[in-house]
């Protein structure tokens, strides 16, 4: 069931209104139309039976005892043929007299006896439609048997006169619900406008170009703002209170690791070279996970921060610049493929550390040509750096092994080992990843894909839709 109603919220208040709308003008158009129709009918009979009292006054009786009428009735419908109005007048069972208006055939005359004074009202068959009948007795005479005066009015003359209405009813009606609508639209739009503020502000945030959300909004709206804020404020004070720590942290485990660094030297210059050795690479094996652990923490960190976002370009000119000079005696070609706005949600310090791990690696291996691209994905959100090279490459097989912690491939090499295991858990602290393929230039390609910085809220943000 859930999944047939909107996630929108505006969309939700819209369908709530026209539902209701659609309900309520249907029903005051059932009501309108069945009070029309009492109305109508309610007109009608009153004409009849004024046609009806007029018809008797204006019968005048012959010689003979014929009835005549010394002029037409006032209503001139009951002159014109297929008008739909007619009368007669007939005596004990037999028709004297009729209007012009009528068809050839005679009206039916009840049998029954009629009440003097008594005006009846009857329905009766007609083809494909009926006649309504209004009839008296009038006695013109003592003398003589009294006359039936009988006016009638096709059903289908008041059908047409509701039909019309009804019509223009539904007119009108329609015009009203799609008035009504279209205000409901309106007062949803103004009265989200908050919502729609609350989610520029937490956009602007991400974004880096705003630290608050904005304190103007409505008192219905505020006290959740005011609580992100306060969170918000917590929150970056927790990460500057962590980093202050791991800093700390890393200075004092420093000095003993210096010390004991110095200690297995002295003990190496004493001969004793078997102990210093352990001594120093269980020293070394502290350092890398210390490096490492640093590296994870200050990720973290920086990722619960709104608003961290780094430019790919100019970080990569620093690395590139940076690797010229300590890779100067290769001489290299490095190729640079990277639009100037292509950024990532991660900090800048980070992603530097990302890619001069990758591009150091590519610089070490190459045979003198590296290339070096990023492109934005529109499907997945994030961005995608590539580092390729013209080295040896790697075996399928090894390209998993090189993201263990302190594994080194090749010995000869200088390297801690840590390069690629801290690049992988960087990215997927950020929702990255990191993987290594075949490079087209026949060497290794190392493909770093990061959040986009413009794509935060499709991937984050958990409010609904109100734009």
């Amino acid at each position: 069931m859930s999944s047939f109603v909107p996630r929108s919220l505006r969309a939700r208040l819209v369908i709530g209104a026209v539902i209701w709308i659609v309900l309520g003008v249907s029903a005051a158009g059932i009501f309108i139309s069945a009070l029309f129709r009492q109305h109508a009918t309610a007109l009608v009979d009153a004409e009849m039976r004024g046609h009806l009292e007029e018809l008797g006054s204006l019968i005048d009786i012959g010689a003979d005892g014929a009835p005549d009428l010394y002029r037409a009735l006032s209503d001139p419908r009951f002159s014109q043929v297929g008008s739909g109005y007619s009368w007669q007048v007939s005596r004990n069972g037999a028709q004297l007299i009729k209007s012009t208006s009528s068809s050839t055939a005679d009206l039916p005359i009840p049998r029954d006896s009629l009440a003097p004074g008594e005006i009846r009202r009857s329905t009766i068959p007609h083809g494909q439609q009926s006649l309504v009948v209004y009839e008296m007795l009038f006695s013109p005479d003592p003398a003589s048997e009294p006359l039936r005066l009988q006016v009638d009015v096709d059903s289908s003359v008041v059908d047409a006169v509701l039909r019309t209405f009804n019509r223009s009813l539904l007119v009108s009606l329609i015009l009203l619900a799609g008035a009504l609508t279209a205000a409901a639209a309106l007062q949803v739009k103004f009265g989200l406008q908050p919502m729609t503020r609350l989610a520029q502000g937490l956009r602007a945030i991400r974004a880096g170009s705003a630290t608050h959300l904005p304190r103007t909004l409505p008192q219905e709206v505020q006290p959740v703002v005011d609580d992100l804020n306060s969170l918000m404020d917590t929150n970056a004070q927790m990460v500057v209170r962590a980093r202050a720590q791991a800093g700390n942290l890393v200075h004092a485990l420093k000095t003993p690791l210096a010390i004991l660094m110095d200690e297995a030297y002295r003990l190496e210059n004493l001969g004793q070279g078997e102990a210093a050795q352990v001594i120093l690479q269980q020293c070394q094996r502290m350092q890398r996970h210390i490096d490492y652990q640093m590296a994870r923490t200050r990720a973290a960190a920086s990722r619960s921060v709104p608003g961290v976002n780094a430019l790919v370009l100019p970080a990569v000119r620093n690395i590139v610049s940076a690797m010229k000079r300590l890779y100067a005696a290769k001489n290299l070609s490095i190729e640079i493929q990277i639009a100037a706005d292509c950024a990532a949600q991660c900090d800048p310090s980070d992603l530097g550390e990302m890619l001069a791990n990758l591009i150091d690696n590519a610089c070490k291996w190459c045979a003198g040509r590296v290339l070096i691209s990023a492109r934005a994905d529109g499907k997945s959100g994030q961005i995608v750096i590539a580092v390729d090279d013209d080295g040896p490459g790697l075996p399928a097989e090894a390209r998993e092994v090189v993201f263990r912690i302190g594994e080194r491939l090749d010995e000869r090499v200088p390297g801690s080992g840590l390069g690629l295991p801290i690049v992988r858990d960087l990215a997927g602290l950020y929702g990255g990843d990191i993987r290594l393929n075949e490079s087209p230039l026949r060497g290794l390609q190392a493909v770093l894909t990061l959040p986009r910085a413009d794509a935060w809220h499709e991937r984050t943000l958990a409010i609904p839709a109100v734009a």
